[in-house]
């Protein structure tokens, strides 16, 4: 087997610009699913960077982002739309407010 192998790939660790690329296109999901409901997502950029810096992890890369992004971002915004605080139409900001992520 190991004869097999003519080429080793090398994986380099993410930067910065990587994992918010990934978190873009974790969110852009969100997005499309508040689409449905008439409603649209924005992040301020601040919000953008605490998100790739706690969904970040030098071992396991950008696999704890998914998590983040459902721990900080969809389990609260779900319980703001069912108490009725958004409305179809509405477009949901995130910003950090006091080190933590909050709707406005």
């Amino acid at each position: 087997f190991v004869n097999r192998i003519d080429e080793v790939v090398v994986f380099h660790p993410l930067g910065e610009s990587q994992i918010k690329s990934i978190a873009r296109i974790q969110l852009a999901n969100l997005d499309r699913r508040l689409a449905d409901n008439n409603l649209q997502l924005e992040l301020s950029e601040e919000a953008l960077d605490q998100l790739a810096e706690v969904g970040f992890d030098p071992v396991y890369g950008a696999r704890p982002l998914k998590r983040a992004i459902q721990r900080s971002i969809e389990n609260p915004l779900a319980e703001a739309i069912l108490s009725g605080r958004f409305k179809p139409g509405d477009t949901i900001n995130v910003v950090v407010n006091d080190g933590d992520l909050s709707f406005a």
